[in-house]
């Protein structure tokens, strides 16, 4: 039989916040958005024209409010975040489970892995992740790293201890 690493892993309102802000972060959007935010600051400083102030405050902080209540109301709304998900990592991919539902993923199905403070994220599609929160995969870190690299095209990885 194979040797899988099993986590269970239990969603939050922080580790959810945690990824929707460093996928947000991470495209051209969330950085296009914060670029004209910041130049419009830049320009109230130059012309004291308070419109660019107020119009460049919204651009900077509408997407972190704004993803804070989608993580708030994804928890509360969403059913899968009710309970824990049950993943088990193995050398041909990981399965998902929760319930009676099950998932399989290989791994020459995901498309990158990422770490953020709070989690590791496989992704499997350009929306679709494995959100794993740090605090559920404890001291088996090093070993999912491994597999992880073990398992992925190195160019797909972004891990960080």
């Amino acid at each position: 039989m194979e040797d899988t690493l099993k986590i269970k892993a239990n969603m939050s309102t922080a580790v959810l916040y945690d990824y929707l802000v460093h996928h947000s972060y991470t495209s051209a959007e969330g950085i296009l958005g914060t670029c004209f935010g910041m130049l419009g600051v830049i320009i109230f400083l130059k012309t004291s024209y308070p419109l660019y102030l107020v119009i460049g405050l919204l651009l900077i902080f509408y997407l972190p409010v704004n993803l804070r209540y989608k993580a708030s109301l994804a928890m509360h709304t969403n059913p899968a975040f009710k309970k824990p998900l049950e993943y088990e990592f193995g050398a041909g991919g990981f399965t998902v489970s929760q319930g009676e539902e099950r998932g399989e993923i290989s791994w020459d199905k995901c498309t990158k892995a990422v770490s953020t403070r709070l989690s590791i994220v496989i992704y499997t599609g350009k929306k679709n992740a494995s959100i794993l929160p740090r605090k559920d995969i404890g001291d088996d870190l090093g070993e999912l790293i491994t597999r992880i690299t073990e398992n992925m095209d190195q160019k797909k990885i972004k891990i960080r201890f």
